[in-house]
């Protein structure tokens, strides 16, 4: 029998915008995580969906609501948005 347990790691649900949305075919995505950089967040969600790796490297990723460096340390559980370019008219 399978037992799900959230102390063995946990799942981070990110919110996805604009174009990154319409590539990954979803506004939420949740992933695996267990804790890292943003720049592993980075590595994992072009894992999971990799038709949004080339506009991932150039989105912003929102931790708690506050732009979050690569080196920035993401918990499990946290609140993530990711925010394409926005291409100007």
């Amino acid at each position: 029998m399978h037992h799900a347990s959230s102390s063995a790691g946990g799942q981070l649900r990110l919110a996805l915008f604009a174009g990154l949305a319409e590539l990954a075919g979803t506004r939420a995505l949740d992933i695996p995580w267990a804790g890292g950089s943003v720049g592993d967040l980075r590595q994992a969600i072009a894992a999971a969906r990799p038709a949004v790796a080339g506009l991932l490297e150039r989105s912003a990723i929102a931790v708690g609501g506050r732009y979050a460096d690569d080196d920035a340390i993401v918990q499990a559980g946290a609140d993530v948005a990711i925010l394409p370019p926005v291409s100007g008219g």
